[in-house]
């Protein structure tokens, strides 16, 4: 598990703090590639670039911040692992990609369920 604090801006700017849970048996090296990030800091100032009422936010983008970079915590992109976890619930995180075995740092967590995001994103 890792805790990653958001800042809302607006009107009534609030922090949430986020408890997010890392299925490290089924996907290990994706699992230490986020978790690394946030230990070593590298959301802090990440932006979630692209929020899509009832399907998902995404952010991560360490290099830019807006979307379209970031480098995982190995340097390089990485390679799927497993596409065992559905994204079957709201509260799901995956990370985003350009195609297949293209993993860095951006990621997504999903507002509702998205069966067509499952074998696509780990």
């Amino acid at each position: 598990r890792v805790n990653m604090g958001v800042s809302i801006l607006g009107r009534r700017p609030q922090i949430l703090e986020l408890l997010i849970e890392l299925f490290g048996r089924v996907v290990p090296i994706t699992t230490r590639n986020f978790a690394q990030l946030c230990k070593q800091r590298e959301y802090n100032g990440c932006q979630l670039h692209r929020i899509i009422p009832g399907f998902m936010a995404q952010g991560g983008d360490n290099s830019r911040g807006r979307g379209g970079s970031g480098e995982s915590a190995f340097g390089g992109a990485f390679n799927d692992e497993s596409f065992a976890l559905p994204h079957d619930a709201a509260g799901v995180l995956s990370m985003a990609n350009s195609g297949p075995n293209t993993n860095r740092a951006q990621f997504f967590i999903t507002f509702a369920p998205a069966p067509h995001l499952d074998g696509k994103h780990v």
